[in-house]
C-alpha cells in the first residue's frame, strides 16, 4: 500500500467528513459508508478530490463499493490508476 496515497486520503477524508477531528477517524479497512463518514452525496467532493488531487479519472463504473469504501480500498484504487496513467500517457 502507497503509504502517502493513504495518509493524504486520511488527510482529506478527516479534514472534510470529521471536520478535523483526527480521534475519529477509521482504521484502514473500516468501511466510510458503513461508519457514516461518507453517504451519496459525500462521494462527490471524494471524487472530485481523487480527480484534481491525484489526476486521475474516477469513472461512473468506478464509484462502487469495491473501489471507494475504505482507505484501503481507495489507496488501492488511487494506485492502480496512477499506474495505468503513467504506463498509458
Amino acid at each position: 500500500m502507497d503509504v502517502q496515497v493513504r495518509a493524504e486520503l486520511t488527510e482529506f477524508i478527516v479534514t472534510n467528513y470529521l471536520f478535523g477531528d483526527a480521534i475519529m477517524a477509521p482504521r484502514d479497512e473500516d468501511s466510510l459508508v458503513a461508519g457514516g463518514i461518507i453517504d451519496s452525496t459525500g462521494i462527490l467532493p471524494l471524487i472530485e478530490f481523487l480527480e484534481s488531487h491525484f489526476g486521475i479519472e474516477v469513472s461512473e463504473a468506478d464509484t462502487v463499493p469495491e473501489k471507494l469504501d475504505s482507505i484501503v480500498k481507495l489507496t488501492q484504487f488511487v494506485v492502480s490508476k496512477k499506474a495505468v496513467r503513467e504506463t498509458n500517457p
